[in-house]
């Protein structure tokens, strides 16, 4: 693991000072996770391996529904499911 120096302005190290303490962590700790957060961010939400799985069931569950192309999402998934009601009878 690297260290690393970095310069904070006084009123800024004493407001992270205050929260790591409130919360028992270190400042190498939470300035890790901040960064490590906004960096997920700029990634978008598929950068979270729980996100991926949920999409991907997602996608599993609409693969071979006739989609129209001016049928919003309500309307479709209203469709498909009387369609799989009749269908169960």
């Amino acid at each position: 693991m690297a260290k690393v120096l970095v310069t904070i302005e006084d009123p800024l190290l004493k407001r992270i000072d205050r929260t790591v303490r409130e919360r028992g962590l270190t400042r190498s700790g939470y300035l890790s996770e901040l960064a490590r957060r906004d960096l997920d961010a700029q990634l978008g939400p598929g950068a979270d391996p729980q996100v991926r799985a949920a999409l991907r069931r997602m996608q599993d569950l609409v693969a071979g529904l006739d989609v129209r192309s001016d049928e919003d999402t309500t309307s479709l998934l209203r469709r498909t499911r009387d369609e799989r009601l009749d269908q169960l009878g």
